[in-house]
């Protein structure tokens, strides 16, 4: 295992739990996948773990960045608005209230929310958060190497 990558894992599975996000650890999960462990360039420079778009009224700066996006069945680069977060603990909020505020609009939002565990959760959000058809899979991979290993899971339950 990476010690440094074990390390900011443990760092910002704090950060998430102390901004309030359901399922810390795995929420550290996918921003490990979504910023490559911290170290993409929206990470770095935006402080933007998630690949969160800029919101239709920006509260935070943004920046803009090209994008691998899986559209109709392929990938495509795209540029894209990103969210500018002066630190990591408003990017964890921001995505609570980002799921909060939507989960009326994506229903998979609510299931992730009212999650009996944190695979429920991944599986859920999953489905409406980003395009990569494989993204629970591989956060929970993430998640299997740095916190806990996963219960017995049918293909059906991925």
């Amino acid at each position: 295992m990476d010690l440094v990558k074990a390390q900011w894992m443990r760092d910002t599975a704090t950060a998430a739990s102390q901004a309030g996000h359901v399922w810390a650890q795995m929420a550290a999960c996918e921003a490990a996948l979504e910023s490559n462990f911290g170290q993409s360039g929206l990470a770095r420079q935006a402080n933007n773990l998630f690949g969160t778009k800029q919101h239709q009224h920006p509260i935070f700066g943004t920046l803009s960045l090209p994008t691998r996006e899986y559209l109709n069945d392929q990938w495509v680069v795209v540029t894209a608005d990103w969210v500018s977060y002066p630190d990591v603990s408003y990017c964890f909020a921001d995505r609570m209230a980002t799921l909060t505020r939507l989960r009326d609009t994506y229903p998979h939002y609510e299931m992730a929310l009212s999650a009996p565990d944190e695979f429920t959760y991944i599986r859920e959000v999953s489905q409406t958060w980003a395009t990569d058809p494989q993204r629970a899979n591989k956060v929970i991979a993430i998640y299997q190497q740095y916190f806990a290993p996963a219960p017995d899971l049918t293909a059906q339950d991925l």
